[in-house]
């Protein structure tokens, strides 16, 4: 399938970009000016040079025909994914003012476009991997699972020993206390314990209702070991659940559902180690909201990237848990493309019930995925919510929402109106993730 008569948007350009720095300086870039032998294929490849700093151009091209979602090359010295000259050169084609012309591909671009598809070929069609048996691997799974339930007793006795010598003192020892037992966690194999167990470090010394947050996060953290110690005794959705959230792999197993699938939202997180990029997606034949991770090492972009407001034609199978909603990317059969599908909204008030049913299933949840309709953005004190436009109720918006600049760009497009808004609905609010005004139009990135 060629990408003739598709192209992108701006906005759909610029959610590929891994950080706002690399978003302003591709938005720079993004004229012809600094573009020179710019050119573009009927099978979906896209290059050109930029003039830099140096006496040669940087050879960037891009293939946004991988229907694994693009991918990138550049002569540059930048590390991210994209770097600012490829997000520059999709910005220049998205334009379609004929500044990138239909043409045949120059040698250099040529040869990575074919280098990199012979290698996808290889990974759809892997010969023998050697491994060496599921008797070894059932072994290798119990001495995991017995050194992850002596991590979960021991994490049992800190807990104890914390909550009867009070919270007060916990707060005292600083971050110490919590990167040790963290620690403890790993050596445990229990990456979902330790993780959780840093999340209780940056509580302590935040906001008034520290002690609150923090005891109730222990009571969660009590509550996710006793789960293991207990796993035996659970429903086999509940157990799957408890797993997943201690860190212990476990394939993604589900049947394969193809559907077109619409791209809702990409961001990224990270920390010192890990870049995490959570992708939403929306089956427009299914009804059905799945989540793809993808990672990259600390300060790396991860590979797998889709552009907000396309629509992919793919399998999805499901990770096992009840109420699980995380999917695995499986075969795609044509490149994303652009659609006018919508997902379906609903209101502040059955959002906000959505959350409290999905957590019966599983207790550890943060939030839903939601969309909202026909809702305005208005102030609220410090804060701002999303008010239902026909009913008298609204959801406020998290910290981390007030504090990025797509709040503004949601109250612009906004101005007043209704809005349909895609978001995750938690215990500490709603963060918009995409907006569709009133009317046509496609989807608007807010992060």
């Amino acid at each position: 399938m060629t990408q003739q008569g598709v192209r992108w948007t701006a906005d759909q350009v610029l959610a590929l970009a891994p950080d706002p720095a690399s978003r302003t300086a591709g938005s720079r870039l993004g004229t012809a000016g600094p573009w020179s032998g710019a050119g573009s294929s009927d099978e979906g490849t896209v290059w050109g040079l930029c003039e830099g700093g140096g006496s040669a151009p940087y050879r960037t091209v891009v293939d946004v025909a991988d229907a694994s979602g693009p991918a990138y090359h550049c002569s540059c010295p930048s590390r991210t994914l994209p770097c600012e000259h490829a997000l520059g050169l999709l910005l220049l084609w998205s334009g379609g003012d004929g500044a990138v012309p239909r043409g045949e591909a120059p040698e250099w671009a040529g040869r990575w476009i074919a280098g990199r598809r012979t290698r996808t070929e290889g990974k759809q069609n892997p010969g023998s991997s050697g491994s060496a048996g599921p008797e070894a691997a059932r072994r290798r799974a119990e001495r995991r699972a017995e050194r992850v339930t002596a991590g979960a007793v021991e994490l049992e006795q800190r807990l104890a020993d914390l909550l009867r010598g009070g919270l007060a003192a916990a707060e005292q020892s600083g971050d110490g206390l919590w990167e040790e037992t963290a620690a403890r966690m790993v050596d445990a194999q229990a990456p979902g314990l330790a993780a959780r167990v840093r999340e209780l470090g940056t509580l302590a010394g935040t906001g008034p209702d520290r002690p609150v947050r923090l005891l109730e996060e222990c009571a969660l953290l009590h509550l996710l070991g006793r789960g293991w110690l207990r796993r035996e005794r659970l429903p086999e959705g509940l157990a799957a659940t408890v797993r997943s959230r201690i860190g212990l792999p476990a394939p993604a197993d589900g049947p394969a559902v193809r559907d077109r699938w619409l791209v809702l939202a990409q961001y990224d997180t990270a920390d010192s180690r890990l870049t995490t990029r959570r992708i939403w997606l929306y089956g427009t034949d299914s009804g059905r909201t799945a989540l793809l991770l993808s990672y990259g090492a600390a300060g790396r972009a991860p590979e797998l990237a889709l552009p907000v407001g396309l629509v992919l034609d793919a399998e999805l199978s499901a990770y096992p848990g009840t109420g699980q909603q995380r999917m695995a990317l499986g075969e795609r059969f044509a490149p994303p493309a652009p659609t006018d599908v919508r997902p379906p909204g609903t209101t502040t008030a059955r959002a906000a019930a959505r959350y409290g049913e999905a957590l019966r299933d599983d207790p550890w949840l943060d939030s839903v995925p939601v969309t909202l309709d026909r809702v305005i953005p208005v102030p609220d004190g410090d804060g701002w919510q999303l008010a239902d436009a026909d009913e008298d109720a609204a959801l406020p918006l998290t910290p981390a929402a007030r504090s990025r600049p797509g709040l503004w760009r949601l109250v612009a497009l906004s101005g007043g109106a209704p809005v349909r808004v895609f978001g995750e609905c938690g215990h500490r609010g709603f963060t918009p993730l995409a907006v569709w005004p009133e009317g046509p139009g496609e989807a608007v990135p807010l992060c």
